[in-house]
């Protein structure tokens, strides 16, 4: 059954915290819940994380949240500079009832203003091959795929690119 849409959803983007780390989990595994079956199950648990691997997100990346009006957090986006040129976003997820609500698109603008501040001209970022809905948000945010494919715990994970400056 899908949730029903929440009406008027407000919300603001802002830095995560050490004290939103269950709020993000659960963001994680609710966006990711419907792909379940068409991941491995090491490639779910490095999707929707655990606090240990979360915690160590937090202090490798900038990490991003969506907050709504009642403090839920609505959505999540990591990103970090992988070199002087180049920057990586992972992690992106919005809850079932927020998506196609502008969350997605505040939290990646987000995430690219962190990376062309810290001097990235280029930001890249990894998908799979059952997030059709994801693939084409990125692509309708000008990302582009690079033609790289790698392996991810047993599927193949597609690298996306876009110039930021």
């Amino acid at each position: 059954m899908t949730p029903p849409k929440p009406a008027g959803a407000s919300f603001a983007v802002r830095r995560a915290e050490e004290g939103d780390s269950a709020g993000i989990l659960e963001c994680l595994r609710l966006a990711f819940e419907p792909y379940r079956e068409e991941y491995t199950t090491q490639g779910f648990a490095d999707t929707v994380l655990d606090a240990g691997t979360l915690r160590g997100r937090l202090k490798e990346m900038s990490v991003f949240v969506a907050v709504g009006e009642g403090g839920q957090i609505l959505g999540t986006i990591g990103c970090a500079a992988v070199s002087d040129e180049e920057g990586h976003i992972r992690g992106m997820a919005v809850r079932p009832g927020f998506q196609g609500r502008g969350v997605a698109a505040r939290l990646l603008e987000a995430a690219e203003s962190r990376l062309a501040a810290s001097g990235c001209r280029r930001a890249n970022l990894d998908t799979t091959a059952p997030l059709k809905r994801a693939i084409r948000f990125y692509e309708a945010h000008g990302y582009r795929a690079s033609g790289t494919i790698r392996d991810f715990f047993g599927m193949p994970l597609y690298e996306y690119v876009k110039i930021l400056r």
